[in-house]
């Protein structure tokens, strides 16, 4: 019984004609919103859509139009870093605020191993999206490659150094890195550390060179803890380091807020009062900064607006009124609190 069940659920475009008493050619042209019918023949097509319950196949759909109506939403990242950090979350909201009011399916793939570095070429290659927002890429990546070499109208958040034929929507990291650290040294700190992650990528190379800017002659290599993440375990890690490496730091640079979060949990259980001790700035004003105690002096980035950018880059060159590849820098400003 629940077979034919099953097979009675599925209305075809026959079913439609056969309710509205017209043929299936008709049908179809209302479907697929052509022109050349009457009103009065797509309201009867639209009723009877509805009192059959017809759901057009999205796969028959793509062999028409080519297009299978989603963007996909790359994330090189492990899955408890995209839980974890606010940011990620936030350029997703953006993304998928603009692709909704363009009526496209937002497909969010997650990258975490070389196997799903294959995987996820391979899918791109199959034309199982019509585009590819990808955060968090890193330099010489293998899904970096394929975009390019396939032409998916893509959009980086970010900007790595291999992909000069695709658009970016990225922020001044180095700028804001520099800005951050300039007003750390102000508070006059004399032994500056940097908890340094994501060095694999343009934002965690440009963090690292904006720092070492703004110390110029006082920069010393050995107070970089670097860590492959921006995540709160990488803070306590790191910070351990430096406080065995130099017992007189007196300040602190974290390339996240979570990073930062967990430097200052550090500090504070070995005796260090923030920031009569150790300042300690972040990077982000996610919700991490509010959460430290006290709160955390940042650097402020767009990360919904970020998203929504790269969803218009990425719809421009489906519809093919994009002239790109563009660069897009977007904003940030330094929020100073009580830490530092």
């Amino acid at each position: 019984m629940s077979d034919v069940r099953a097979a009675r659920s599925r209305a075809t475009i026959q079913d439609v004609a056969d309710e509205a008493g017209l043929s299936r050619g008709t049908v179809s042209r209302v479907l697929n919103d052509e022109p050349y019918v009457s009103p009065k023949a797509r309201e009867a097509v639209q009723e009877a859509v509805r009192r059959v319950g017809y759901v057009r196949s999205a796969a028959a759909r793509s062999l028409v139009t080519r297009r299978s109506g989603a963007v996909a939403l790359i994330v090189h990242e492990p899955s408890v870093q995209v839980l974890d950090d606010p940011n990620i979350g936030n350029i997703l909201i953006g993304t998928n605020s603009v692709l909704s009011e363009a009526d496209q399916q937002l497909v969010t793939i997650m990258v975490d191993s070389a196997r799903d570095n294959e995987r996820v070429v391979e899918y791109l290659r199959g034309g199982f999206v019509d585009g590819a927002i990808v955060l968090s890429a890193r330099d010489g990546d293998a899904v970096t490659r394929a975009v390019e070499e396939i032409g998916l109208p893509a959009c980086f958040v970010g900007h790595p150094s291999d992909a000069p034929n695709t658009s970016y929507i990225a922020i001044d990291n180095r700028a804001a890195a520099f800005e951050i650290t300039s007003r750390l040294v102000e508070t006059g700190r004399r032994r500056i550390g940097m908890l340094a992650s994501g060095l694999d990528r343009d934002s965690g190379q440009d963090r690292l060179a904006g720092f070492e800017a703004a110390l110029g002659d006082r920069f010393d290599p050995a107070l970089v803890a670097p860590n492959p993440l921006f995540s709160y375990t990488a803070g306590v890690e790191g910070m351990r380091e430096l406080l065995d490496r130099a017992p007189d730091i007196d300040g602190v640079f974290a390339a996240s807020d979570a990073v930062a979060a967990g430097a200052m949990d550090v500090l504070q259980r070995a005796g260090r009062s923030v920031p009569g001790d150790v300042g300690v700035v972040g990077f982000d004003d996610s919700a991490w900064a509010l959460r430290c105690d006290p709160p955390l002096s940042t650097v402020r980035q767009p990360a919904k607006t970020l998203g929504e950018h790269a969803a218009r880059q990425v719809l421009a060159q489906i519809s093919g009124t994009d002239d790109g590849p563009h660069g897009l820098i977007l904003p940030t400003e330094v929020v100073w609190r009580a830490s530092a």
